[in-house]
């Protein structure tokens, strides 16, 4: 069902007036309702608290429109120490998040002014409210309220944002029975067609084409490996790269995980997840660069064909690597698409990763961890992201640490034989496979939500896919 409605219908008859009330406001917008209305919400001690949605009576006792709280908060943006009220209150995407949900099923209109930024973050904070992954369920609900878009909001940036991350979440909430390499590789086949591009899939050839980590990776399966190699070319723009692990599902291989911790594997291609998001809405957007997206897809099984503790593979890059633990499987397969993207000497490449779990105990699971040589770069990553809702927190490419990967066999081992600093020595690991490229970053990201929320279902989260999307276009245009 529709929910967010487009500008041409501002005005439509019927539509119930929804108001944004900060603390700070709701005394005189409670005088500007009717006296019945403004007495029902006093016998109902409304005071704008946060989240708190208060349905206001008509005459007859049908709904006459809606109070959505907002707490304390600045009553304006950008208009002094004191505000602009016409400008309306400061928003996160989040406080539009549970109204698709909360609010009655029809038609609602903001009577709340609102500046061009909070009006873009509260219809995008709507339309993600609104996802749902339900398509493998019996009792799937079609009924929703739907919003007529604010007239100052970016639509077609919030409807290209969220189509985007929900395409992503997709991806990584599907089950691994129904997504493997070969469907993510439609999946990116999919994206080219819609926005034409070029497309090379190296599969069934991998050693030949020389990407042995790729190859070893994804030998135990026998859903076959591959490397997937989109491209959208634009005359004399910059290039930026995207690079998506796509490790489909992840056993652990010969060093198998525990049970428990297998659970949730299906998201472990939740890079390339987001790579794909951020893609879709570069091309959507149509920024004006000149686009790669590379992602390495293969399945981590145990089968006699599966690479071992022990091994020693050569990288494209021609460093040899040793294996010391084939759980750290997502390091290798980057680490041939990094060596394919960083011979090209983009201006920028990323790459994003669901790689270690000491990433998620530093920082927990809503912070993805940013790894670069650029600082100045990575501060403005970082900006962007608060700006705009899509956290993230830098750690060090801490060089003493790089004699952790020291092999007596081979040029490298793919672990340390420490517990300590795992992201930082995975970065460091990945940090050997670009040299060329005068921009990198490197994404360790979740890609999940381990609990309810509004906006942030249990489940697949697109993480990073705004704040680099926006930091693409601040360097670019």
């Amino acid at each position: 069902m529709q929910r967010l409605i487009s500008m041409a219908a501002a005005h439509e008859a019927g539509a119930l007036p929804l108001w944004l009330v900060t603390q700070e406001q709701c005394d005189a917008l409670l005088q500007s309702l009717s006296a019945a209305q403004s007495r029902w919400a006093l016998a109902q001690d409304y005071h704008a608290q946060p989240h708190r949605l208060l349905l206001l009576p008509a005459s007859d006792g049908a709904i006459a429109g809606a109070l959505w709280g907002l707490g304390p908060r600045n009553a304006g943006a950008g208009a002094g120490e004191a505000g602009d009220a016409a400008a309306g209150p400061e928003l996160s995407i989040w406080d539009a998040a549970p109204l698709a949900e909360r609010l009655p099923v029809g038609t609602w209109r903001l009577a709340t002014p609102l500046a061009s930024a909070p009006a873009t973050q509260f219809a995008l904070g709507w339309l993600l409210g609104a996802y749902r992954f339900d398509r493998l369920r019996r009792d799937a609900s079609a009924s929703a309220a739907c919003l007529i878009a604010p007239d100052a909001a970016d639509l077609r940036y919030a409807q290209a944002a969220a189509a985007a991350l929900a395409m992503a979440r997709d991806l990584i909430n599907s089950p691994a029975n129904e997504l493997g390499p070969e469907e993510l590789q439609a999946a990116a086949l999919a994206l080219a067609a819609r926005y034409p591009g070029e497309t090379r899939v190296v599969l069934g050839e991998l050693l030949a084409r020389d990407y042995p980590l790729i190859s070893a990776v994804g030998a135990g399966s026998a859903r076959a490996p591959r490397l997937i190699d989109c491209r959208w070319p634009r005359r004399d723009a910059p290039r930026v790269t995207l690079v998506g692990k796509g490790v489909c599902f992840d056993s652990g291989g010969l060093d198998l995980k525990p049970s428990a911790a297998m659970l949730l594997m299906k998201k472990d291609m939740g890079g390339a997840a987001c790579a794909l998001g951020l893609a879709q809405l570069l091309l959507a957007l149509e920024a004006p660069v000149q686009l790669r997206l590379l992602i390495p897809a293969v399945e981590n099984s145990v089968s006699g064909s599966a690479y071992r503790p022990g091994d020693v593979w050569r990288s494209r890059k021609g460093l040899t690597v040793e294996i010391g633990n084939t759980d750290a499987e997502g390091r290798l397969v980057l680490a041939d698409a990094l060596a394919d993207a960083d011979a090209e000497q983009p201006d920028l490449l990323i790459d994003l990763a669901t790689l270690t779990g000491a990433a998620r105990t530093a920082l927990g699971p809503e912070l993805p961890a940013v790894f670069s040589t650029d600082e100045a770069l990575v501060r403005q990553l970082l900006e962007l992201g608060r700006e705009h809702d899509d956290p993230l927190w830098p750690l060090p490419l801490w060089g003493p640490y790089d004699e952790e990967l020291t092999s007596r066999v081979a040029d490298l081992s793919n672990v340390s034989a420490t517990p300590f600093a795992g992201a930082i020595i995975a970065a460091l690991f990945l940090r050997r496979f670009v040299t060329a490229s005068p921009r990198w970053l490197h994404v360790d990201l979740y890609a999940w939500n381990p609990k309810e929320r509004p906006g942030r279902a249990q489940g697949a989260e697109a993480q990073c896919v705004r704040a680099l999307y926006q930091l693409i276009r601040r360097l670019y245009g």
